[in-house]
């Protein structure tokens, strides 16, 4: 057995890693597919503003990333991009979605739009603190 420490992106090994991970899964839950979601928003010159970006895959929306440009952060515009991931997610069969977001982030928006916090990872010298949300549609 060898060990070796690989200190930069590899998204080869990465995919090999998941897809072990997937063939696991698989085994223990079944045949699912995970499907990319994505919704964006453009200005009028077609330059990005926002959007929220991740997958669905065993009735769970996974959120990895949100953004609202921050001139336009305020205007409900985050609240839109949520919605209408959301709308698709459940739409595919989803019944709960999940985020993770530091202190310095949004967890106050997430709140403000039915998710609650499940964990968290407290702040530390250098790391603001993380939290984990998640929302339920309906019953689980």
């Amino acid at each position: 057995m060898k060990f070796q420490v690989i200190k930069e992106e590899d998204p080869i090994l990465v995919n090999e890693l998941v897809e072990g991970v997937r063939a696991y899964v698989h085994e223990q839950l079944g045949d699912e597919i995970t499907l990319p979601l994505s919704v964006i928003s453009r200005d009028d010159n077609g330059e990005l503003i926002g959007g929220v970006s991740g997958r669905t895959i065993y009735r769970n929306f996974l959120i990895g990333v949100v953004l609202v440009d921050k001139k336009y952060r305020g205007t409900g515009l985050g609240r839109q991009l949520m919605e209408l991931a959301e709308d698709e997610a459940k739409g595919r069969g989803c019944l709960v979605s999940q985020v993770d977001t530091l202190s310095i982030q949004a967890p106050v928006f997430y709140q403000k739009l039915g998710f609650e916090i499940i964990g968290s990872v407290p702040e530390f010298s250098g790391s603001p603190a993380r939290y984990f949300l998640m929302k339920t549609y309906g019953e689980t």
